[in-house]
């Protein structure tokens, strides 16, 4: 609770980046994730931050259990039906280098010591990550439709 006006600042800075670099559509017009949703993150011990030199630099959810929005996968199919963690809601500022990976890095952790495989999923114009994760060693698996009926692309760590 101490860092939220980190985070909130955190999200505003990603949607003003993923904005100004041809993906205005993921998070930008909908004020995505509401402060509402990030305090139900706080509450259910899912959001973490990542921080650098004392700095809140990056933010993100992991969640260990079925995603009902991965249930249904098109042009493709997941790895395996396996137990799996998902990341959702990774941001960083574009000055904390780095953090992302650093995201996804303790979530293989934390799944590695679950015992469990790792998803995520992101927008078609999210090529930053798209690259991160491709270059994390995620593969993509299909596409998967968001609660608001968007698709994303889906992935997987093998």
């Amino acid at each position: 609770m101490d860092d939220m006006t980190a985070v909130l600042d955190i999200y505003s800075h990603a949607r003003g980046f993923m904005a100004e670099n041809g993906n205005p559509d993921q998070w930008g017009r909908s004020g995505y994730p509401s402060e509402e949703l990030l305090l139900k993150d706080i509450r259910a011990r899912r959001l973490y931050v990542i921080r650098a030199s004392g700095r809140c630099v990056a933010s993100f959810v992991f969640i260990t259990g079925n995603e009902p929005t991965y249930t249904i996968i098109e042009n493709g199919a997941w790895l395996d039906d396996a137990p799996y963690g998902t990341i959702h809601r990774l941001a960083s500022y574009s000055e904390g280098r780095g953090a992302a990976r650093a995201c996804i890095d303790f979530c293989k952790s934390r799944c590695k010591e679950l015992g469990i495989g790792l998803r995520a999923d992101t927008h078609e114009a999210n090529l930053p990550m798209q690259h991160i994760l491709e270059s994390a060693g995620f593969v993509r698996c299909g596409t998967i439709h968001v609660a608001d009926g968007t698709p994303r692309i889906a992935y997987q760590l093998p």
